[in-house]
C-alpha cells in the first residue's frame, strides 16, 4: 500500500501519519528525512545531493524521486508507505509516477486533509512553546494556567518566528502555488480522498481509516 498525505500547514498532517502508519504497519517516508540519510549514508545518490546542497541549490527533482525510489524498496516499506512532503509539486508527482513501476509499486490513494485557510492561520499563530522545557501550548486550544507561562516548569512561552501571522501567510501561499494544484492532478487519476480537518482529532483519524479500509 502506497498512500500520499497531502495538507496544509497547520491541517494536521503529522498527527495523523503519526496514527496511519502505526496502525496499518506502513513505513513513514519523509523526503526531509531520507535526503539527510542519504547524504549522511554517504550512497551515490546521497552525495550527488549533496553536491546541490553544498551549493546552496535545490535538488533536482529527477534526484529526489531516485532517492525516494530507493527508499520504498527498504525492507520496511515491504508492507507498503506513507509519502509525506513528497511530492510537493505536479512535475514531481509527474516524475514519481513514471519512476513506479520500475519498482512494481502503484498509489493507491492520495488523502487530502482540508481546513480554511482562517482557522488554519488561527492554529498556527496561536502556538506558544516553553523556552526550557520546550512543552508546546495553544492560547486556545491548550492555554497554559497562567498567561504566557508553562504549565509544567514555569518557564516563559514564546512564539516562534515561523509561527508570527506574516510567515504564516507566506507559508500558506506557497502552499497554494506549488503544492495545491497536486490535489486537482490526483482527483483526475481518480486516486483523491478529501478528508474535512476541521474536525476533532479522532473523527478525523476514522474518515481517514475508513477510507483506507476501502482499497
Amino acid at each position: 500500500m502506497l498512500i500520499i498525505l497531502l495538507g496544509p500547514p497547520g491541517a494536521g498532517k503529522g498527527t495523523q501519519a503519526e496514527r496511519i502508519v502505526k496502525e496499518h504497519l506502513l513505513a513513514y517516508v519523509s523526503t526531509g528525512d531520507i535526503l539527510r540519510s542519504a547524504v549522511k549514508t554517504q550512497s551515490v545518490l546521497g552525495r550527488k545531493a549533496k553536491q546541490y546542497m553544498d551549493e546552496g541549490k535545490l535538488v533536482p527533482d529527477e534526484l529526489v524521486v531516485e532517492i525516494v525510489k530507493d527508499r520504498l524498496m527498504d525492507p520496511d516499506c515491504a508492507k507498503g508507505a506513507l509519502l509525506d512532503g513528497f511530492p510537493r509539486t505536479v512535475v514531481q508527482a509527474e516524475f514519481l509516477e513514471k519512476a513506479l513501476p520500475d519498482i512494481g509499486i502503484s498509489i493507491d490513494r492520495v488523502l487530502s486533509i482540508e481546513v480554511e485557510e482562517d482557522e488554519l492561520i488561527e492554529r498556527l499563530t496561536g502556538r506558544r512553546v516553553c523556552t526550557d522545557c520546550s512543552a508546546n501550548f495553544h492560547l486556545k486550544f491548550k492555554p497554559p494556567k497562567v498567561r504566557n507561562v508553562c504549565d509544567k516548569c514555569g518557564g516563559d512561552l514564546f512564539q516562534r518566528d515561523d509561527d508570527t501571522l506574516e510567515t504564516v501567510k507566506e507559508r500558506l501561499d506557497v502552499y497554494k502555488q506549488l503544492t495545491e494544484p497536486l490535489i486537482s492532478y490526483y482527483d483526475q487519476k481518480g486516486l483523491l480522498s478529501a478528508v474535512a480537518g476541521s474536525n476533532d482529532i479522532d473523527v478525523v483519524y476514522e474518515q481517514i481509516n475508513s477510507i483506507l479500509g476501502e482499497i
